[in-house]
């Protein structure tokens, strides 16, 4: 597996999210990283389970965060098939 360059953007969204932050768009951006979205797919495709909440703020607008957790047994399993299947 490749790892992540640390001089990157991605590797700042990883960081956070290993320490066990939850990242929303806003605090992204304070981070330096204007489209979050594209830097949790990239570590997606690294292999990390990362998973979008879906939350109101207190001043009622739609907001998503994202945490790194842990695949669940589901998606483990879609992989598999996925490899058996010769789609990866």
């Amino acid at each position: 597996m490749k790892l992540i360059n640390p001089e990157t953007k991605t590797f700042k969204v990883f960081s956070a999210l290993q320490e066990g932050q939850a990242l929303t768009a806003s605090q992204a951006r304070k981070m330096g990283v204007g489209n979050l979205s594209a830097e949790v797919s990239r570590i997606r495709q690294h292999g990390f389970a990362i998973y979008a909440n879906s939350r109101k703020a207190g001043n009622g607008v739609q907001v998503t965060e994202y945490v790194l957790g842990k695949p669940s047994r589901k998606i483990v399993a879609a992989g598999y098939r996925a490899l058996a299947a010769g789609l990866v």
